[in-house]
């Protein structure tokens, strides 16, 4: 959800779709944005939304074409905007394969914990070595190799440490550790997370981010805590390929993608 803002408020057509309609996390987030904004009186932008959901036929080979067909209809509508935003279930079905399949850049938000980490790979008993890719990631390679065969294009994947505590903890070092050894090893790059904040908690039954509580109608003072929540933001942003500013809505963009963000986490 901080991504689409932060894009919106560069000035971009931002579409969102949403695969994971069975939590519907980020179209309740967007729900509680659009009511924020038309009780508050706030002139919040809002994406282009879409919901996607798992097919209910009963055939697979019958449901995996119906859900390719409504994914490529929500696309196909958003074709004219410079952004679309996927939000695709954290389990392995096909309409999350497809929905990874459609990515130039793939964003897996990973909490910093070792069962977490067990979604990128399986460790030896004590954690300290690797010993192979997991099952999403073996899924997230497969669907690079794909893309590259449909149509000569590349993915790039972002891992994304989530949740950080501020404790120099020995697990964390560990998990970092062990982050970039898989790095180089199943092809992604690391990005700076978010710390572990009530602030990202607080914003979302108004549909709010760090990005909107400079609004004169926010009614959110702007403490030191979240001053430093809308640095990690911007950091993300960065390794992303984007920078701007979003204080007054003016931007500047370093790198212009046409690119289609996944988002495989909570918004």
């Amino acid at each position: 959800m901080h991504l689409i803002v932060a894009l919106l408020r560069q000035g971009y057509r931002v579409g969102s779709i949403d695969l994971d309609a069975r939590q519907g996390t980020l179209s309740r987030y967007i729900e509680n944005r659009q009511r924020c904004s038309a009780e508050d009186g706030l002139a919040l932008p809002v994406p282009t939304h879409h919901r996607v959901p798992r097919s209910t036929l009963d055939s697979a080979s019958a449901a995996r074409d119906d859900e390719t067909e409504r994914l490529a209809a929500a696309m196909a509508s958003l074709s004219a905007y410079d952004f679309i935003v996927i939000d695709t279930p954290g389990s392995d079905n096909s309409l999350s394969r497809l929905g990874h399949a459609r990515a130039d850049t793939l964003i897996t938000p990973l909490n910093d914990s070792f069962l977490d980490l067990d979604l990128l790979a399986r460790l030896d008993g004590p954690g300290r070595r690797i010993l192979g890719p997991s099952l999403y990631s073996e899924m997230a390679w497969e669907q690079k190799k794909q893309r590259a065969l449909a149509d000569g294009g590349s993915i790039d994947w972002i891992v994304m440490r989530n949740r950080l505590s501020s404790l120099d903890a020995r697990n964390k070092r560990n998990i970092g550790r062990l982050l970039e050894q898989l790095s180089h090893r199943i092809g992604f790059r690391l990005a700076p997370g978010f710390s572990e904040r009530v602030i990202f908690r607080e914003l979302f039954p108004r549909g709010l981010t760090l990005l909107d509580i400079r609004e004169s109608k926010a009614g959110m003072p702007l403490s030191m805590s979240h001053v430093a929540a809308r640095q990690e933001v911007r950091a993300l942003l960065n390794a992303i390929g984007l920078t701007g500013s979003f204080d007054t809505g003016a931007s500047e963009v370093r790198e212009s993608l046409p690119l289609t963000q996944v988002q495989t986490g909570s918004p």
